[in-house]
């Protein structure tokens, strides 16, 4: 168990320090620097500005100054932002980007076991087929697109809701509801595959032979077994929800990380470009790395080691 934990760790900071190393040069491969896409600032100013971040020095020098700035968990100054670390800017935008995706991550798994379940119980019946439909839609639909028809919908033509902004409690059902809709469905996908997979195998008749009442079956033996592809599914759909409600942030115009990444690339700020992607890199690996050790404790069948692994 420590030797795979290790192994993980160790692979992780491999990735970081590759994914940090290519966006430092592919920041730095592109033509001119932030301050001279500036017409209004002098160019003495410029070049003040130039020297202070540091631009004016070789690359090489560039790169290590960068590395050993993240050796300290410090991701540099905004170069936009004055007197702005991106280390704060990233405290600012992340807790609504982080409360939205842990309401969404929650209303997805619910909703598409729930769903799911109800299938695979209702097989080639009416509720098989509609909850199929909802699925179909859901992967089918992109977010963008479920975000605007609930806005238009529950905003606009119903007025329950605010259009944009979080300025009560209630403003966070229709982004949770935008960001959930997708991974709800393909998780309910997976779970009737599985739960009639499950269903269908010998020990669950061995399982009704022994008398067992239809809950104990149904909860001990077939959703155990039918909910480890979720379990799989759990740690890239936490990333992709966290760090992927860029979109939806800014169509309900929340503040989160969404939108300071979009306004750093459009403001060509290499700083917070690259600190903001290192920082989706992290919790992108770091979901999958508690997946890894989640899913070897949900199926005792998987052994935590190097061959098993």
């Amino acid at each position: 168990m420590v030797r795979y934990v290790l192994q993980k760790l160790l692979f992780m900071l491999v990735s970081i320090f590759v994914l940090a190393s290519a966006t430092f040069f592919l920041m730095k491969a592109i033509p001119g620097n932030p301050f001279q896409s500036e017409k209004n600032i002098p160019a003495a100013i410029q070049e003040r500005l130039n020297e202070e971040y540091g631009l004016n020095d070789p690359l090489g020098v560039q790169y290590l100054h960068y590395l050993n700035n993240l050796i300290h968990f410090n991701l540099g100054m905004s170069m936009k932002q004055q007197y702005v670390t991106v280390v704060d800017i990233i405290k600012t935008g992340f807790v609504y980007s982080l409360q939205i995706g842990i309401f969404a991550i929650i209303l997805a798994v619910a909703a598409g076991v729930l769903f799911g379940l109800i299938a695979a119980l209702n097989h080639r019946k009416f509720l098989d087929g509609f909850t199929i439909l909802l699925a179909v839609l859901g992967v089918s639909i992109p977010n963008f697109v479920v975000a605007t028809g609930l806005q238009y919908v529950f905003g606009v033509k119903l007025r329950w809701f605010d259009v944009a902004g979080l300025n009560d409690p209630t403003d966070f059902i229709m982004p949770v509801l935008a960001l959930s809709f997708l991974p709800a469905a393909f998780i309910a996908r997976l779970v009737r595959s599985s739960m009639l997979e499950v269903l269908s195998a010998d020990y669950m008749k061995t399982a009704r032979a022994k008398g067992l009442s239809g809950r104990v079956i149904l909860v001990r033996h077939a959703l155990r077994n039918a909910i480890l592809p979720v379990v799989t599914y759990i740690g890239p759909m936490t990333a992709n929800i966290i760090t992927g409600s860029v979109v939806i942030e800014q169509i309900f115009g929340i503040g989160g990380l969404g939108k300071f990444f979009v306004n750093s690339i459009t403001n060509r700020d290499y700083t917070l470009i690259m600190g903001l992607t290192l920082f989706y890199a992290v919790i992108l690996m770091l979901a999958r790395f508690l997946t890894d050790i989640a899913y070897g404790f949900v199926d005792p069948r998987i052994k935590l080691t190097r061959k098993g692994g």
